[in-house]
């Protein structure tokens, strides 16, 4: 199913006719189906709605770049014209910075987070890194002066050579968006966010380090970490059945009855 804004057509799924309703906010690139297992255990027991983001999946990307403010107010408005209200929100990687806009800055109606090592926190740069950096500018200058016919060609390679994967994987038209996004630090807004939070994370995730995970649960007052041992920044698909009972528990807690 689609859902067209003004400059937006979001592809979306529906699962589920319960009165209880959860969002889904997938990882940077990934789409709906990476949560299939999820959806099936808990679409019993709630209305379930996730999209592809503009760019992934089936939703195509507009004519003009974005920031995570913008990708917060699209969810923010898919919420009002499907009149989702107080919904669980479930959140992994890059669906991390758009949850902790909407309960942190934005301050939407959120009955609880789940929060599954997720993105956001912005941390200085490794020695390594601001070298490698260094030297891609240095190279990026040569450009300008090579022969119209190997520019193109010299440019890929300097991307191979120096790009992140997530960067690499993406068309010319989404790098400036996704340049945008990465400068965030969303830290800030984490001790804003008022609702009962579930932090799930792997102990080897390169991608968002433990120590990221253990900084929200100490800015998020209350919040509770739980770690997969040997987990990297896919937990939820490495863990499906463990992940699924540790959320069922969480959602279903004696308190909630």
């Amino acid at each position: 199913m689609y859902y067209n804004q003004a400059d937006y057509s979001i592809y979306y799924e529906k699962y589920g006719q319960k009165e209880k309703t959860i969002l889904i906010l997938p990882g940077w690139g990934d789409t709906r189906k990476t949560f299939s297992y999820l959806i099936n255990q808990l679409q019993e027991n709630f209305t379930i709605y996730i999209i592809d983001y503009p760019g992934f999946g089936h939703s195509p990307f507009p004519n003009n770049d974005l920031t995570i403010y913008d990708y917060a107010n699209i969810i923010r408005e898919f919420m009002s014209n499907k009149k989702i209200t107080n919904p669980i929100i479930i959140a992994h990687s890059f669906g991390g910075r758009i949850a902790t806009l909407l309960s942190g800055y934005y301050k939407e109606e959120i009955d609880k987070l789940i929060l599954i090592d997720v993105a956001g926190i912005k941390r200085r740069k490794k020695i390594k890194t601001y070298i490698k950096e260094k030297i891609y500018k240095l190279l990026k200058q040569i450009k300008k002066i090579l022969p119209p016919k190997i520019k193109e060609k010299y440019h890929k390679k300097l991307l191979q050579l120096f790009a992140s994967p997530d960067y690499k994987s993406l068309p010319p038209t989404m790098s400036k968006t996704f340049q945008n996004i990465i400068k965030e630090d969303l830290r800030y807004f984490l001790s804003h966010i008022n609702q009962e939070t579930l932090i799930l994370w792997g102990e080897k995730d390169k991608d968002t380090p433990l120590k990221d995970g253990k900084l929200i649960n100490k800015k998020i007052k209350n919040s509770a970490l739980i770690i997969y041992p040997k987990g990297t920044h896919y937990s939820y698909l490495e863990f499906p059945e463990l992940t699924y009972k540790i959320i069922k528990s969480f959602l279903f807690s004696k308190k909630d009855c």
